[in-house]
């Protein structure tokens, strides 16, 4: 969801993450940084709707408002690139810890699931590296990210789901001044065999005539493309919205009774706010 959460395994992604995102000038990826608050705090609002998990052909339409905090310290940070502890970065070579996440579904509100137990929120953990192998000027800047994650569902107390790896190639573009920035990217997510059980075994005890038993196997959830933008109102508001389109053809578990759809998309829109800056600067932190 990287990138707004990105949100890898329900096909969606925690609002916290986009509002930062959103609200978090471009200017900080450059040296410039040094000249911003150290931290910042505000509030956004954002609806969307997605696949109710990977391959459903049910959807999840969701609204939200949320407060989100951008902390700019030398290794913790909150920032456009999510939520973590940055623990190198030169000009070509960034390496991280950070988390992302992906809101639940039950699945009473899901037909395939009917029956079956819901499925959690989940909180992604771990390590990711991040090549900058292009710099084309106007056209904008290309880099490789390989973030490698522990699965964590929330549902009832803690419970580790599995491991997920999400190799993608992602393209950055700002505007004049920063009023605009565009962020694309195209990636594959392969989780191990407890992830992909989580979305797609179908246990005998929840078995039906429409729902045959299915053990699940590792391997790749799914290929996904999608753009994420942002225009700045003013120094305090942006906007953001993003599209997404995934494909689940090829995936290790695509014949699953519970994969509806080969294909899949998502978008949203919402707003970020800004209303308190330290006087400190992101300089003081190094």
């Amino acid at each position: 969801m990287r990138t707004c959460l990105p949100a890898a395994l329900a096909a969606t992604f925690l609002l916290p993450a986009c509002l930062v995102q959103a609200a978090e000038p471009v200017e900080s990826a450059q040296p410039a940084e040094r000249n911003l608050p150290l931290w910042e705090a505000g509030i956004g609002a954002a609806g969307f709707s997605t696949p109710a998990y990977p391959g459903a052909d049910d959807r999840s339409n969701r609204g939200l408002v949320l407060p989100f905090v951008i902390y700019r310290g030398k290794t913790f940070r909150a920032d456009q690139n999510g939520v973590g502890a940055r623990l190198l970065n030169t000009d070509k070579v960034e390496f991280d810890i950070g988390f992302s996440g992906s809101l639940p579904a039950r699945s009473k509100d899901v037909e395939a699931r009917r029956g079956m137990p819901d499925l959690g929120t989940l909180v992604e953990f771990g390590p990711r590296v991040k090549y900058k192998f292009a710099d084309m000027g106007e056209q904008g800047r290309m880099r490789f990210e390989l973030p490698l994650r522990a699965v964590i569902e929330g549902r009832g107390g803690l419970r580790r789901q599995g491991w997920t790896m999400e190799p993608r190639l992602v393209w950055e573009k700002r505007g004049e001044g920063a009023r605009w920035t565009l962020e694309g990217q195209l990636g594959a997510v392969f989780g191990d065999r407890r992830i992909n059980r989580y979305f797609y075994e179908v246990a005998p005890q929840y078995a039906t005539a429409d729902r045959p038993a299915y053990r699940a196997d590792g391997g790749l959830l799914l290929v996904r493309t999608g753009l994420f933008g942002t225009w700045r109102m003013n120094p305090d508001v942006r906007v953001f919205g993003f599209v997404r389109y995934e494909s689940y053809s090829g995936a290790a578990n695509q014949d699953s009774p519970l994969m509806k759809k080969s294909t899949g998309t998502s978008a949203g829109l919402g707003f970020a706010w800004t209303f308190a800056r330290s006087a400190a600067r992101a300089r003081a932190a190094e």
